[in-house]
């Protein structure tokens, strides 16, 4: 019954089934992605022998870029496509693990794994501000995440990951500024198959998977996966007094799972069910001290000298943290997919995605990464959390005549997000607050001409009350909830002019809405900023009043007032709620001219329009020491340009892609913790431009596939300047995370030991040149150029039953930032959040 059902179904659906056969046989990415073809495919069974034989060329290679079945080559779009074997030769797990198989793909994590950046072409949002969108989507099964880390976690088994560099908009139900992400996992299908997978490997890595497919009768089938891994940390933790226990950090702990139903009840509709769920209870992430400054110091004495690392020694991956970085993550969430072939217009499709979502993320985390008890995130889901909870609806009718090629859409979203934000000052707050002040007051004049015991006893009787009572505890208590709604309407359409030319244009129209409540507090009480503190006339008075000279008075006042009306301990925040609304309607798109000069050689011009909508900052702001009630940014808008070429040359068995892409951007949303709060600001311009290009050859030579990709990239701020003196680098400078040059290499082999059997062998490697890890641009957050390099081995039996892998990743043990930060409140100090280091170890599969 399970062989007659799988012919019937390639019967009903010979596009799908030719999309699966080239997409999982092919075994290869094509741009930028390493693979081999496989000469023999095994067989499980004498009618998946004649339905599923292995394409003898990469040009048979289709995607689903544009919505609709097509040929790599034919898709006038810069793109990536990675196949089932190739993730899992390069041990691909999540959207992290794509970056080293496309060379302008760059995906960096912060604080914790949830606060995940994905970059196309050196473009992404920037910091950990969930009130921010992605310039970079994620789509799993057609879905929309709302956020990079949203869509970070065990992806199980995944037919292919379509990388898609630029704006979009035209095809996909949400709005994208710099490119997307589209995830395809396994469908069911109506062959009986069952994997299970073991995985044992360095730091206590241990990992359990299994999947089970099956049909439940003539008309529908079903396929679950689960998995359950662990590793410990890989970092080294000094916890001085506490009360943190944990002496490692960066460890994994998660399960997932993931539960497929679908049915055909005719041969013109098809209805898939999704629904997963994963859990991830892990300690992430500190960070380590990548330049000592002089505030180290002062955090080494109120540590009992262990606060911070002696010598700042990235390699040593030792950090400094007293209190916890527990993350508590829950992604879950169904779907449903109605694909239906229409007796109108043409036998058109008609297809509906309806899903609904839930993400939450509960975490703490030592803000001043020492080991003193200076101050802190505390762990709890009413006090540090973010959750969002989505719903949306798209629907596509697609469909063809025998010049035009259309598809019209509509997508709606309503999406609900609530922050939570505590700090508390811990012991060492007010003494290294204190310290910190007297020190800057002192650099301020020459010495011997001020009575410093006088400044500390201004210190110590600011707002009227004994300084140390008055900031321990609990600082702010904030509470930030908001609603958007996202509605669009969008088209493209493909016009075959002639045999040779396409003409292509899309357009979208969107409204955004959004609007937030947010209720800040204060609720253990702080010297007021409205009664002293804040006032600099007042201040100033004081100081002289203590023995500063009055010349020097107006230099000491703003730093005194900074330090005692930091954000997180400003009462004139007590109480007070605010509400904001924002509406937006805009219109993007793009226009695209594919021309095929034979059979070997397409090239193809395109001009793009795209936007990412504007928020809210979900952050406490404040103007001087007077809170900010609008804390909104515009809209992010790219025009973009491409000239590209794809050639397909020796038979089909190389192909040759190179694209030219030129994009401008206007109010791009820089995130940036500026040492004490995070500040959005709207970069009038960012230009970039630059080439990509990648090869893939299936040699002559039987089982040995050779594959390079490289991405060359210039990328420069505009003149503008910025009100915020930390950001002064920033006009007609290089942005963060845009190197200039990233390439990719990768040569797969595979061979037969003989009749029962097969061996296959990968090495890739990812070079990336210097570049700045921090939105400031700080030298101190330079990253020198680094390779990493993966490799796996496999010995598995020539009838796909079994299989025996071992693998690396990271084999040369490259210490490398991913993002660069200044050591909060600790003026010259520097910190990174780091790399995975080497990994390896033996994975054992088993297939029914």
């Amino acid at each position: 019954m399970a062989v007659r059902n799988a012919a019937r179904t390639a019967t009903r659906h010979p596009n799908r089934t030719a999309l699966s056969m080239s997409i999982v046989l092919a075994l290869v990415a094509l741009p930028l992605v390493p693979a081999i073809a496989q000469e023999q495919a095994p067989a499980t069974s004498a009618a998946a022998t004649e339905s599923e034989a292995s394409p003898k060329t990469l040009d048979m290679i289709t995607v689903t870029a544009q919505k609709r079945e097509e040929a790599l080559q034919d898709v006038p779009i810069s793109m990536t496509v990675v196949p089932e074997q190739v993730l899992e030769d390069a041990g691909v797990r999540d959207i992290k693990d794509v970056q080293l198989l496309v060379p302008a793909l760059n995906v960096t994590s912060t604080s914790n794994e949830g606060q995940t950046t994905a970059r196309l072409r050196g473009v992404g949002t920037v910091g950990d501000n969930p009130g921010l969108e992605s310039s970079v989507g994620i789509v799993i099964d057609g879905v929309y995440r709302p956020r990079n880390g949203v869509g970070f976690g065990d992806l199980g088994e995944v037919e292919r990951i379509e990388v898609l560099k630029g704006p979009q908009g035209t095809v996909f139900g949400k709005n994208t500024s710099a490119g997307l992400i589209q995830v395809i996992t396994k469908r069911p299908d109506y062959q009986q198959s069952a994997e299970g997978e073991l995985t044992v490997g360095s730091y206590g890595a241990i990992g359990v998977a299994g999947s089970y497919n099956d049909a439940l009768g003539e008309n529908s089938a079903f396929r679950i996966y689960a998995t359950k891994r662990k590793r410990d940390g890989v970092t080294d933790v000094e916890t001085g007094a506490g009360p943190r226990r944990e002496d490692e950090d960066g460890n994994i702990n998660f399960q997932s799972v993931r539960s497929q139903l679908l049915l055909e009840p005719s041969d013109t509709l098809d209805i898939n069910f999704i629904a997963d769920f994963t859990s991830r209870d892990e300690n992430c992430c500190v960070g380590v001290t990548t330049t000592r400054g002089p505030a180290a110091a002062i955090v080494d004495a109120l540590a009992g000298g262990q606060g911070v690392i002696p010598v700042a020694d990235p390699e040593q991956r030792l950090a400094y943290s007293n209190q916890g970085t527990r993350t508590d993550t829950i992604d879950k969430g169904i779907s449903a997919e109605v694909n239906w072939i229409t007796p109108w217009f043409g036998d058109a499709t008609l297809t509906s995605i309806t899903a609904n979502r839930s993400w939450d993320s509960v975490n703490e985390s030592d803000l001043d990464f020492s080991a003193a008890d200076i101050w802190t995130r505390a762990y709890g889901d009413d006090l540090n959390s973010v959750s969002f909870d989505t719903f949306s609806q798209e629907f596509r009718l697609t469909g063809s005549t025998d010049r035009l090629d259309w598809m019209v859409g509509l997508f709606y979203s309503d999406e609900d997000l609530v922050r939570r934000d505590a700090i508390s000052m811990g012991n060492a707050y007010e003494p290294y607050l204190s310290i910190a002040l007297l020190n800057n007051i002192a650099a301020s004049f020459p010495a011997g001409l001020v009575n410093t015991n006088g400044a500390a006893t201004f210190l110590a009787e600011a707002g009227g009350q004994p300084y140390g009572t008055s900031f321990a505890g609990r600082g702010s208590m904030d509470r930030f909830d908001q609603n958007a709604k996202s509605t669009a309407a969008f088209t493209n359409m493909t016009f075959h002019a002639t045999d040779a030319l396409d003409l292509t244009l899309g357009l979208r129209y969107t409204q955004e809405k959004k609007e937030v409540d947010s209720s800040y507090a204060n609720p253990n009480g702080s010297p007021s900023c409205s009664a002293g503190l804040g006032n600099p006339a007042q201040v100033a008075q004081a100081l002289i009043a203590r023995g500063v000279p009055a010349q020097f008075v107006g230099n000491i006042v703003p730093t005194v007032i900074g330090y005692m009306c930091l954000p997180w301990a400003n009462t004139l925040f007590n109480g007070l709620e605010t509400h904001q609304e924002r509406d937006e309607k805009e219109w993007s798109g793009t226009f695209k001219a594919a021309y095929r000069w034979n059979e070997a050689l397409m090239t193809y011009f395109s001009a793009s329009r795209g936007y990412k909508a504007g928020g809210f900052n979900l952050d406490r702001v404040q103007l001087g020491v007077t809170p900010s009630t609008d804390t909104s940014f515009p809209g992010e808008f790219v025009d973009a340009y491409e000239l590209g070429a794809k050639a397909t040359l020796m038979d089909g068995n190389l192909l040759l892609n190179a694209a030219y892409f030129k994009q401008d951007y206007s109010d791009f949303q820089l995130n940036s913790f500026l040492g004490s709060s995070y500040v959005v600001r709207s970069i009038p311009e960012l230009n970039t431009h630059g080439v990509d290009a990648d090869m893939i050859w299936q040699t002559g030579i039987d089982g040995l596939t050779l594959q390079g990709g490289l991405t060359w990239l210039q990328a420069e701020y505009g003149d503008d300047p910025l009100p915020d003196a930390a950001l002064s680098r920033l006009p007609g400078a290089t942005p963060g995370f845009a190197p200039e040059w990233q390439s990719s290499a990768a040569i797969t082999y595979e061979w037969g030991f003989s009749d029962d059997l097969i061996g296959r062998f990968f090495l890739g490697a990812k070079y990336t040149s210097e570049y700045n890890t921090g939105s400031d641009l700080a030298p101190q957050k330079m990253q020198d150029a680094f390779t990493l390099v993966n490799a796996r081995f496999t010995l598995a039996s020539s009838a796909d039953r079994w299989s025996v892998e071992l693998w690396g990743q990271n084999l040369t043990d490259e210490t490398y930032a991913q993002v660069g930060f200044d050591a909060p409140l600790q003026t010259g100090s520097y910190n990174a959040f780091l790399g995975a280091p080497r990994t390896y170890g033996v994975t054992f599969r088993l297939k029914y």
